[in-house]
């Protein structure tokens, strides 16, 4: 991706990511149109928990507030019942005259009952597959929300990478690779730098084997050169001594002689000058 496009592109998603993105914001057009029927708002309730979830909407705001509507409905259905139950009996005792329910009409009510159940049941059934569809499409959507965040920080750094590397590529370029012959193999086309790239690795994987085999050669040549490390040091020792004795043998013979041995060395240097002078005038 160029330079151009990846801004492009990270300028539309910090366009779409600064508008807030939520179950409650998605359905403010229906509430809204909800909240415009006088009805509605005539018997409009308030509830702390919904309150809060909407200033604050988080996964456990949104539980507490659903387990706290559960429990509501179920308790306002269990009074709507009561108060509909007693309502109808007492019409049916002080009416004029007295409603009096037949057999036929408690079997027709129950089988009126037990298709509403049968029905009500499937719907429940509809419902809970929906809501178990939501969750799954709201957690897939949560972990692709997640995705395109950590794209879209990686794709932030993008364009400073991007440039990083046209400028080592423009460095390389004008480093050295002027000289054609210096700089052949970095214009070679992509399967000749694979290739080239695969014998290096060849190369490198036979230098290993071969550090390899002399590593395993280095204890042994360890201990050769610290044996002849201590053979060395056992001449030297007895070199020194040999030296110190010489030393020692020269000062007493030249103590012995007294000074003759500066004498007769400069009388045999006399001695084989003329002999060499005698010898070449001969041509012996």
């Amino acid at each position: 991706m160029s330079l151009p496009n990846a801004t492009a592109v990270l300028a539309t998603l910090d366009s779409l990511q600064s508008r807030a993105i939520s179950i409650l914001k998605l359905s403010e057009p229906i509430t809204s149109a909800l909240h415009l029927d006088p009805a509605s708002t005539a018997t409009a309730r308030t509830s702390d928990v919904s309150n809060s979830s909407l200033e604050a909407p988080t996964p456990a705001s949104l539980e507490a507030d659903l387990a706290h509507y559960r429990e509501l409905f179920s308790k306002l259905r269990f009074s709507y019942v009561e108060q509909v139950t007693k309502e109808k009996f007492i019409r049916a005792i002080v009416g004029d005259p007295p409603q009096i329910v037949t057999p036929a009409q408690n079997l027709a009510l129950e089988q009126s009952n037990a298709t509403a159940k049968a029905q009500l049941k499937a719907l429940k059934s509809d419902v809970a597959a929906t809501v178990e569809e939501l969750e799954e499409l709201g957690r897939n959507l949560a972990r692709r929300w997640e995705a395109v965040s950590t794209e879209t920080a990686q794709l932030r750094e993008l364009p400073e990478r991007i440039e990083g590397l046209e400028e080592s590529i423009d460095a390389l370029r004008a480093a050295g690779h002027g000289d054609a012959a210096a700089g052949r193999e970095m214009n070679l086309p992509l399967e000749r730098t694979l290739e080239l790239v695969e014998q290096k690795k060849r190369k490198v994987a036979e230098l290993d084997r071969q550090i390899e085999s002399l590593g395993a050669t280095v204890p042994r040549k360890r201990k050769e050169v610290e044996r002849l490390g201590a053979e060395l040091a056992t001449l030297e020792a007895r070199r020194a001594n040999s030296m110190a004795a010489a030393r020692e043998a020269r000062k007493r013979k030249e103590a012995r002689l007294g000074g003759a041995e500066d004498d007769l060395e400069q009388r045999g240097r006399w001695w084989r000058a003329e002999e060499a002078v005698l010898t070449k005038m001969l041509e012996i």
